[in-house]
C-alpha cells in the first residue's frame, strides 16, 4: 500500500478502496479537504482505529446506501484536534482535542482520513493527560457496550456473561457491567485469565465450546443475560436462564430457545450522543475503563492492520496514525 507523492495544498490523504476484497484493495487516496457546514466542525485527525466493522465494510458485507460512491473511506473511531468550526457551533473551538464515533456509510466517508467533518453533538473532549491514540480506541466500542447494557437494563446483583472478554468490547463490558453492580462472568484462554480478572470479572471460565456448560456449573439455573462479543450465537444460549436475554453485536445467526430474548445493539443509531461519550471518557481518565492500544501504525499500513485483525488474537485496538 504505497502513498507515492504527497497531497497537494488543498488535498488530504485518506485510507480508501474502490472495490471490495482482501486487504490489498486498501490504498492511500487523495481527496479535497472538506469544509464544515452548519453544526459541524472539521477535525484534523491524529489517530483512527481499525475495527471488525472495517473488515466487513472492505469485504462488501453490507448493502451501501444510495449515492455512496467510491473511493470508500472506512473507520468509525477518531481522535484529533478541531481546526475549523462551522456556523451555529458555539460549544467547540479550534484547538480543542476531541474524539468521536462516525459513520463510514455517508458521503465523505469514515474516520480514516486526515480531515473529517463531525457534527458537534457527536464530539467528546479528550481529557487532559490522555493521548489522542488512546482516545481513538474508546468511542465506538465504549458506546456499543454502554448502549447494550442500557438495553439489557439489568439490576444490581443480576448475572451477565461476556463472551470475547479479552477483546475491546469484552473488556469494556466487564468493567462497565461491574460498575453497574452486576455479577460478571468472563471467558479467557489460560494466558488471559488474569487480564480478565483485572477487569473485575467475578468468575472466569475457559473460552471455547464448553463455555456454556462451565457457566451452568457455576449457575445451575442459568444467568440473566449474555453480551455476545465473540459471536458465539446459539452455542452460548444454554448458559442463559429460561426467559433471559442475549445481546448480540452482529445479527444473530440461528434460532432462540426457552423464550430467551435476542436483541441487537446498533451503535450507528447512537453516534450523536456526545454527552454519553463524554461520560465514558471521564471514566477512562480515572482508569475505571482501560484503554488498550495493540499497536500504532502509519495510515499507509492499513492493509497490514487489517491482516493482523483478521488473523485474530489482537489484544486492544490497532490504531492508524495520520
Amino acid at each position: 500500500m504505497s502513498e507515492g507523492s504527497g497531497p497537494g495544498p488543498n488535498e488530504m490523504r485518506a485510507v480508501g478502496f474502490t472495490e471490495f476484497g482482501d486487504p490489498s484493495v486498501l490504498h492511500i487516496v487523495r481527496l479535497p479537504i472538506p469544509s464544515p457546514g452548519p453544526g459541524q466542525v472539521r477535525v484534523r485527525v491524529a489517530a483512527a482505529t481499525v475495527n471488525p466493522t472495517d473488515l466487513g465494510f472492505r469485504l462488501g458485507g453490507r448493502r451501501l446506501p444510495d449515492g455512496l460512491a467510491p473511493p470508500y473511506i472506512p473507520g468509525m473511531d477518531l481522535a484529533g484536534v478541531i481546526d475549523e468550526v462551522g456556523s451555529a457551533v458555539s460549544s467547540w473551538h479550534a484547538g480543542d482535542r476531541v474524539m468521536a464515533a462516525v459513520s463510514p456509510w455517508v458521503p465523505g466517508g469514515g474516520a480514516q482520513a486526515e480531515y473529517v467533518l463531525v457534527a458537534s453533538d457527536q464530539l467528546a473532549r479528550v481529557p487532559d493527560g490522555m493521548s489522542l491514540e488512546a482516545a481513538a480506541t474508546l468511542p465506538m466500542n465504549g458506546m456499543t457496550v454502554r448502549t447494550a447494557l442500557d438495553m439489557l437494563a439489568l439490576a444490581p446483583g443480576q448475572t451477565l456473561v461476556v463472551t470475547g472478554s479479552a477483546g475491546a468490547v469484552g473488556g469494556y463490558a466487564i468493567q462497565l457491567g461491574t460498575r453497574d453492580g452486576l455479577i460478571v462472568i468472563g471467558d479467557a484462554k489460560p494466558e488471559d485469565t488474569e487480564l480478565i480478572r483485572s477487569f473485575g470479572a467475578r468468575h472466569v471460565v475457559e473460552r471455547g465450546p464448553a463455555m456454556a456448560a462451565a457457566v451452568r456449573a457455576l449457575y445451575p439455573d442459568g444467568v440473566d443475560a449474555v453480551l455476545d462479543a465473540a459471536l458465539l450465537g446459539p452455542a452460548i444460549l444454554p448458559a442463559v436462564r429460561d426467559g433471559g436475554e442475549l445481546m448480540a453485536v452482529r445479527p444473530f445467526q440461528g434460532e432462540t430457545e426457552r423464550d430467551i430474548k435476542i436483541s441487537l445493539v446498533l451503535v450507528g443509531n447512537h453516534l450523536h450522543e456526545g454527552g454519553r461519550l463524554t461520560e465514558l471518557a471521564d471514566l477512562a481518565a480515572t482508569d475505571a475503563l482501560t484503554l488498550r492500544i495493540a499497536e500504532v501504525l502509519p495510515a499507509e499500513q492499513a492493509a497490514q492492520a487489517h491482516r493482523r485483525l483478521e488473523a485474530g488474537g489482537v489484544r486492544g485496538r490497532l490504531v492508524l496514525r495520520f
